[in-house]
């Protein structure tokens, strides 16, 4: 390292905020500070702003109906159509020719969509669907990875008003199974396979274990050919070609359909702490509005970008800021199907040069995971086209922004550290580049109309510097309505009512820990319930371990999240075996396996632990905190209050001699 770029680490090193360059002030779409007071003085009327970035068939009567809260409802009399809005109305303002989608398949393939284009596809899919037999409001499951024909199939569901629910293509048989029975989908988009590494995956073997699974019939299947003579594969009499049935439709036109702004646009499955994943339920007025409005005022999105989100749009982050938030702004959205370290570690920013990239949004796992190969891969490539850097799914360290920030962005770009959840639609808390300071670590102030806060247990807010947890104390457009034909979960799960003299309060309670500075920036420090963030995803603890019980041999276990260099958390397995069966290499083999089957590879356990006991407290709880500090290499404090606090030092040992 050079005396220069020493000095230069040494002073990121030491420096605790960074100002917005005045290159990207200078265009920024947001950069009046007033626009917090706004919000906050004509709340919530001053959402409107939020509306107008669409195009609404009808206009709404009411910005905000609370009568039946939390069953908040917004932009009520309002219709729409979401396709139509990503698609039709930029056609129509002659912006047909602009590029919508850039894909780069992991083999090199490239495919190039206009927005023109776009809409033919997803008009002649649309035909399809409707000729299947999907009527307006029967949920369309869609189990595909990284290809153009996802986002196709999104659109063209949302044009004929049925919601879809996309299933993570990472997820196994048993994972689609459970979803499509919960969502009573009768229809299932899928393919063949896809590449990992350069290998051909079956995909469409892993579908048909799935529809095994599924309690009710299922009318039909379609399959995109992804493989080719890769993916040689027949197909029963309920599965159709997606080739075969679009070239059918070809030219189709089907207008989109009227849908009401509180109509379901689609449901997204995430893990909770009962083991059952909940189906959450978005609307199409103010989910749209919402995407729409944060991928304008944070990401700064406009319709001449070149728009790179890393994430998979089988989670929310490819659901809002892949799909529906850059192209409701007809911007330029590019999809990668592969992984950043093939064929070699520059992969991503082989990518950012090649299309220009103008903003990229990624995971701290994945900057993590830069860091670690070094600075010589993104040093190989020109960079100057990108203006704006986002992080998302995970707190990210100062270490890792400060990184980001030099060897990525040229400390020239602004980032964006967004913190949100599947149930909230669109991000809640970051800074707005064109405005606020970055503190590397800490997300930043709520958005403009977002009332979030950081309390104690009883409620009240905690003095700066003091750690509590997050509340949202108003509702906002982006919002899960509730969770699919379970109200009372949904009350139960994400609601705390609070009653006055006056009226009763309803406070949103994401289970977040979070501590908040003087200048009013919260800094989020992670779950506080039974849910593990491995590289920016959620799964619920309970769901792993009934697949690991599951497992002939295990009598019991705890799984737990443990700090891990580069994925944040890793999930760890502790386990009893029964009496008669080894606690092996094989039974650890067998019960790996048995997460694989139940979840995915997502899911994979970092490290199988058989213990003879679990630590548990008098009540017989079990102390998953001090099993956290065991995987995670922590002190461990007080084990008094333990029945059997001498567990805690054999399981100790055990792991550190592993």
């Amino acid at each position: 390292m050079s005396q220069d770029d020493a000095s230069l680490e040494a002073r990121l090193e030491e420096q605790e905020a960074f100002e917005p360059p005045e290159s990207f002030v200078e265009q920024a779409n947001i950069t009046d500070p007033g626009i917090y007071d706004e919000f906050e003085e004509n709340w919530p009327a001053s959402w409107e702003r939020a509306a107008d970035l669409l195009s609404w068939e009808e206009a709404y009567d009411t910005v905000l109906e609370d009568g039946d809260a939390p069953f908040y409802e917004w932009f009520t009399g309002g219709k729409l159509n979401a396709s139509y809005n990503c698609l039709d109305r930029h056609v129509e303002d002659g912006a047909g020719d602009s590029t919508a989608i850039e894909w780069e398949g992991e083999l090199g393939e490239t495919r190039t969509y206009s927005y023109a284009e776009l809409l033919d596809e997803v008009e002649d899919f649309a035909a399809t669907l409707r000729d299947l037999g999907v009527e307006e409001d029967d949920v369309v499951t869609l189990y595909m990875p990284m290809i153009p024909e996802l986002p196709i199939a999104m659109l063209a569901c949302a044009r004929i008003g049925a919601p879809h629910s996309v299933v993570f293509a990472g997820f196994s048989a048993d994972a689609l199974a459970t979803r499509m029975n919960s969502a009573e989908s009768e229809y299932l988009v899928t393919c063949d396979g896809y590449y990992r590494r350069g290998d051909a995956l079956d995909h469409l073997s892993k579908t048909n274990e799935g529809l095994e699974g599924v309690d009710h019939g299922v009318s039909d299947v379609v399959v995109v050919d992804r493989l080719g003579d890769d993916g040689e594969h027949d197909l029963t009499d309920n599965q159709h070609d997606y080739d075969d049935l679009v070239a059918d439709h070809e030219g189709s036109s089907v207008e989109p359909v009227s849908r009401d702004a509180e109509d379901m646009l689609f449901l997204m499955y995430t893990s909770g702490t009962t083991g059952q994943p909940k189906g959450v339920k978005h609307t199409t007025g103010g989910y749209l509005a919402y995407t729409a409005w944060t991928s304008h005022a944070v990401l700064d999105i406009e319709a001449e970008d070149t728009y790179w989100c890393s994430a998979d749009i089988g989670w929310i982050t490819g659901h809002s800021y892949i799909v529906y938030g850059p192209m409701a702004l007809g911007t330029t959205t590019v999809m990668y199907e592969g992984t950043p370290d093939y064929p070699d570690k520059d992969r991503l920013w082989e990518i950012v040069e090649k299309n220009e990239v103008d903003i990229f949004y990624t995971a701290p796992t994945a900057i993590r995971a830069f860091m670690k190969w070094g600075s010589e891969y993104p040093d190989k490539h020109d960079l100057s086209s990108l203006r704006l850097l986002g992080t998302v799914g995970e707190p990210i360290n100062p270490r890792a922004w400060k990184w980001y920030y030099k060897h990525i962005g040229d400390e020239e770009c602004p980032i964006v550290d967004t913190w949100w959840q599947t149930e909230t639609g669109g991000m809640m808390i970051t800074t707005l580049p064109g405005i606020n300071i970055m503190k590397p670590g800490s997300a930043g102030p709520p958005l403009p109309g977002i009332d979030a806060r950081v309390v104690d247990a009883q409620g009240e807010e905690v003095d700066a510097g003091q750690a509590g947890y997050v509340t949202v104390d108003n509702p906002w457009p982006g919002m899960l309505r509730t969770l699919y034909n379970n109200d009372e979960r949904f009350i139960d799960e994400y609601w705390q009512e609070y009653s006055d003299e006056e009226a009763d309060e309803w406070v949103y309670f994401p289970e977040d820990g979070a501590k908040i500075d003087d200048d009013g920036y919260i800094t989020i420090l992670g779950r506080v319930d039974d849910v593990i963030n491995v590289s920016g995803h959620r799964l619920g603890t309970m769901e792993i371990e009934s697949a690991v019980v599951g497992v002939e041999g295990i009598a019991e276990a705890a799984v737990v999240g443990g700090e891990h260099e580069v994925k944040g958390e890793a999930v760890y397995v502790y386990a009893i075996s029964e009496d008669g069966y080894e606690p092996n290499d094989d039974l650890e083999e067998r019960v790996i396996d048995g997460v694989l089957d139940s979840i995915g590879p997502i899911a994979k356990p970092e490290e199988v632990i058989f213990t003879p006991e679990l630590p548990k407290t008098r009540s017989g709880k079990i102390m998953r905190r001090l099993l956290e500090d065991i995987a995670s290499g922590n002190d461990l404090g007080n084990t008094s209050t333990l029945r059997n606090p001498d567990v805690v030092d054999d399981i100790a040992e055990q792991v550190s001699s592993d």
